[in-house]
C-alpha cells in the first residue's frame, strides 16, 4: 500500500481552530487535514508540485470544487482538487463511505422502528450538524425495495408448511387525491420443523372472497402446497376462499374470536358461571370430554331466557373451532387461536401509527414489509421452534 506523507500548515490550523465555535475545533482540524491529504494526492497524480516544471508532469491543476462529507464529528465542507483531464479522483470519500452507509442504515432502521421522518431529520442534524429533508429519508427507504420484493416473492416450495395463519389489517392510503381504506393481507407459515416464517404480504382494496382468493393464488404461484390446516377468524369471504383454494385442508376457527362472538350474544348480568363453562370447552385436550361439556352446556341453558342466540352460535361454529384436536396435543395451545398473528399486527400497527397515511401502495409494502422482516428475524434469532415436538424441551 502506498504511504502518503502530508505536511500541515500549523498557522492555517491555528487560524481555523481559533475562528471556529467552541464545539467545532475538531471539525476544523479534520477539514484542514483532509484538504491537505487530497492536495497531496493530486500532487502525486500530476507528479509535480504547484508551479513546478518537470519532464515527468502528467497533467495540470484545475482549481477546486466544494463537497460535503458526513463524519462522526459532523458535516465537513471540503475543497476537492480537480485536474484538467478530469481523471483525478481522491480516495478520501471512498474511505469515509462506510460512515455514510452506517448513517443511511441507521436512518432506515429508525423508520422501521417507528420513528417519524420529522424526528429523524432532527436527530441527524444534532449528530452531524447537517439537516436532511423528509424527502431524503423517504428516498433512502426506497433503497430497500429490491430486498423486500425478493423476500416477498421468494419460492415457497423449499419447505412444506402444514399450518398457515392468515389475517388482514386495515390502513389508510392516498389514492387519486383521496385518502382510502385498504386491507393488508398477511400469512404466516409454520414449517415441518416447527419454525415460523412470514410467507405472504399483499395490499388489496377490500377484504373479500376475491381478494383472499387472489392472495392465496399469489402464495400458490410461489410454490405453497395445500397445508393441513389454515387458522383464521371467521370473516365470510376468507372462509369461503380457504375452502375453494385449499381442497383437503381443515379450517380452524380462532377459538378466542369464537368465544367473543358467543359472549356478545349473552346477557350481561348473572352469566359469570356460563361464561366460565364456555371457556372450559377449549381448555381441555381430550376431545370426547370437550364434546361432553358442550352437550351439557346446551342441555343446561337451552331453556334459559336470553340464551337462544348463544346456543345457536355455539352449535353453528363449534366443529370449526375444535379442529385443532386433530393435531398433536402439544400443538393445541398455538393452533386453536390466531393470537400470534394478533401480536404481529400490533407490532405493525405500533409503527404504522407514526405514518398514519401511506403515500401509495408501494410505500405501505415498503414500511410494513421492513417491519415484518424485522419481526421474522427476531423470531428465528435463537432457532427456537414455535411448535415443539414431544421430545423437545
Amino acid at each position: 500500500m502506498t504511504q502518503i506523507n502530508i505536511t500541515i500548515n500549523l498557522e492555517d490550523l491555528k487560524e481555523k481552530v481559533e475562528s471556529s465555535s467552541l464545539e467545532s475545533p475538531v471539525k476544523a482540524s479534520l477539514s484542514l487535514i483532509l484538504n491537505s491529504l487530497m492536495e497531496k494526492e493530486r500532487d502525486e497524480y500530476i507528479n509535480a508540485l504547484s508551479h513546478e516544471r518537470t519532464e515527468d508532469r502528467r497533467g495540470y491543476r484545475n482549481g477546486y470544487y466544494e463537497r460535503e462529507l458526513i463524519t462522526g464529528v459532523g458535516s465537513l465542507k471540503l475543497k476537492v482538487p480537480r485536474t484538467r483531464d478530469g481523471e483525478f479522483s481522491t480516495s478520501i470519500f471512498e474511505k469515509f463511505k462506510r460512515c455514510d452507509q452506517a448513517l443511511i442504515l441507521s436512518m432506515i432502521e429508525m423508520v422501521v422502528n417507528g420513528v417519524s421522518t420529522r424526528k429523524i431529520t432532527k436527530i441527524v442534524e444534532e449528530l452531524c450538524g447537517k439537516s436532511v429533508s423528509k424527502s431524503l429519508v423517504s428516498n433512502l427507504m426506497k433503497t430497500v425495495d429490491p430486498i423486500i420484493n425478493d423476500w416477498r416473492n421468494r419460492p415457497l416450495n423449499v419447505h412444506y408448511y402444514p399450518y398457515v395463519y392468515v389475517d388482514a389489517m386495515y390502513i389508510k392510503v392516498r389514492e387519486n387525491d383521496r385518502v382510502v381504506s385498504k386491507s393488508v393481507h398477511i400469512a404466516v407459515g409454520v414449517s415441518e420443523s416447527g419454525h415460523r416464517e412470514i410467507i405472504g404480504l399483499k395490499v388489496n382494496h377490500t377484504e373479500s372472497t376475491d381478494s383472499w382468493t387472489s392472495f392465496f393464488e399469489y402464495l400458490k404461484s410461489r410454490g405453497l402446497q395445500s397445508p393441513k390446516m389454515v387458522i383464521s377468524d371467521a370473516h365470510g369471504g376468507l372462509v369461503t376462499s380457504i375452502k375453494e383454494s385449499f381442497l383437503g385442508t381443515s379450517w380452524q376457527r380462532c377459538s378466542v374470536h369464537f368465544l367473543r362472538n358467543i359472549m356478545d350474544t349473552m346477557p350481561k348480568k348473572g352469566t359469570a358461571e356460563a361464561r366460565q363453562e364456555l371457556k372450559d370447552l377449549f381448555q381441555n385436550s381430550d376431545l370426547s370430554v370437550v364434546r361432553d361439556l358442550k352437550n351439557r352446556f346446551v342441555e343446561k341453558y337451552q331453556d334459559t331466557k336470553g340464551f337462544a342466540k348463544v346456543i345457536e352460535t355455539l352449535e353453528n361454529g363449534f366443529e370449526d373451532a375444535i379442529q385443532f384436536h386433530s393435531q398433536p396435543v402439544q400443538y393445541h395451545k398455538h393452533l386453536r387461536t390466531t393470537n400470534m398473528l394478533e401480536r404481529l399486527n400490533q407490532e405493525v400497527r405500533r409503527r404504522e401509527k407514526v405514518i398514519r397515511i401511506f403515500t401509495n401502495d408501494l410505500s405501505a409494502i415498503r414500511i410494513i414489509g421492513s417491519v415484518l422482516m424485522d419481526i421474522e428475524k427476531d423470531w428465528n434469532k435463537n432457532n427456537v421452534p414455535y411448535l415443539k415436538k414431544t421430545n423437545e424441551k
